[in-house]
């Protein structure tokens, strides 16, 4: 089949975002009255999370300066469940690569995968608490407040999700997966978020929400109390600045990269439309025919939890492939269809090949092409001609360039514009 002629096409998304983000923390957090809360020499653990949020060593260098001016012994403690392959060195070394060390960040990093158990919920199930977290005297919680890609409902990624599944380390994160098959995750999450609220000393949350552009745009401190109704006004303001694709119906995606750095399921469900999950599909669109994925981040180390979504991907991703944490994430998660590897092929040209002989009788000049860096940067994606008519009726979309042919370099492979 031949290949349809692409072009570069921009998105314009709402651009508001946080100029002075220590200046606007300082600000949130002067409306506690941590002073009164914080005695001197008090510990405070402040959650480290996985995820690839946009300032998050910056965010937590300021929380660090600002209790040690109260007096109080900040440390930052990993709370990511599962990721990092399950191992503390693992988890330390995400932090790492978040900017989030000991030098950086002025004071202490305790990782341990033990937890203390706090009790059983109404519900029946334990409360686990990462050990460390559950001895100091204080907990601090951040977390990036987003649209979940496993459940949908008024608390989704946020607060509550890192003080269940983050705090609870791997122990309670596979339990709470589990949990959730028959109590449903958005029970699970509220329930145990409300019960380490309740049984441990949490000083206050800061949720962090971030636009289209992955930049903060928002942080907002809450004390405990707070934190349930706070973060449901935190995520719908996050799910209307999301990025989106433009489009309701694509034949081909292909994307340059996946991973945990991205997306916790590797590739953003809500993105791509594509769920396939125990607990159900929460996903309304787009309506993809066929992913085609190329490779993973480099932040990802090697998991490539969400490779399952794809229909087609590369060899040298699969060279890439650490069958070890990818399979604990997936496991932890009860997702094993995640890491289920699809077909591959040595060249992107054999991919897209498969991809257009198996969406239909399309012609090439009408196939729904798109191409994406991956489903965290959508300012700028690659169209096919197939959609020039209807970008005439869009706004917001504004073509950079004329219509070419597909680049591929003299191994098959497609020349991609996102490369940095």
């Amino acid at each position: 089949m031949k290949l349809p002629q692409m072009a570069l096409l921009a998105q314009a998304f709402d651009r508001r975002r946080l100029t002075d983000i220590p200046a606007e923390i300082k600000k949130q957090l002067a409306g506690l009255g941590l002073e009164n809360k914080i005695k001197n020499g008090d510990t405070i653990a402040i959650t480290g999370g996985s995820r690839g949020i946009a300032d998050i060593d910056v965010i937590t260098k300021t929380l660090v300066e600002e209790l040690k001016l109260l007096g109080a012994q900040p440390f930052i403690f990993p709370a990511m469940g599962s990721h990092g392959g399950a191992t503390d060195r693992g988890q330390a070394k995400v932090l790492e690569g978040l900017g989030i060390t000991e030098a950086a960040m002025g004071c202490p990093i305790r990782s341990s995968m033990e937890v203390a158990y706090l009790g059983d919920a109404s519900d029946g199930y334990p409360i686990y608490v990462d050990k460390y977290a559950g001895a100091a005297d204080h907990i601090v919680v951040v977390n990036r407040v987003k649209a979940h890609t496993k459940f949908e409902g008024p608390i989704e990624s946020g607060l509550m999700k890192m003080m269940a599944i983050g705090m609870g380390k791997h122990r309670g994160a596979e339990y709470y997966h589990s949990a959730a098959v028959k109590l449903t995750f958005q029970r699970i999450v509220e329930n145990v978020g409300l019960e380490v609220i309740r049984r441990c000393p949490v000083l206050f949350g800061l949720g962090i929400v971030e636009n289209a552009y992955h930049q903060t745009c928002l942080v907002k401190a809450l004390l405990p109390r707070d934190i349930l109704e706070g973060e449901k006004k935190l995520l719908a303001i996050s799910k209307e600045r999301m990025a989106r694709l433009p489009f309701d119906q694509i034949d081909v995606l292909v994307i340059d990269e996946i991973g945990k750095d991205v997306s916790g399921t590797g590739m953003d469900t809500n993105v791509t439309g594509r769920n396939r999950d125990i607990l159900g599909d929460f996903t309304a669109g787009p309506f993809v025919k066929r992913i085609f994925v190329r490779d993973l981040t480099d932040g990802t180390e090697g998991s490539a939890i969400g490779i399952g979504f794809a229909d087609f991907t590369t060899t040298r991703l699969v060279a890439k492939m650490d069958r070890h944490k990818t399979y604990v994430n997936c496991l932890t998660a009860i997702s094993p269809e995640k890491g289920a590897i699809p077909m591959y092929f040595d060249t992107d040209r054999e991919a897209l090949e498969a991809c257009l002989n198996t969406i239909g009788d399309i012609s090439g000049e009408e196939v729904r092409l798109v191409h994406i860096k991956n489903t965290q940067a959508l300012e700028n994606i690659l169209i096919s001609r197939a959609y020039e008519s209807e970008i005439i009726q869009k706004p917001e979309l504004k073509l950079l360039d004329e219509w070419k042919e597909i680049r591929l370099n003299q191994d098959g492979n497609l020349v991609s514009p996102f490369t940095d």
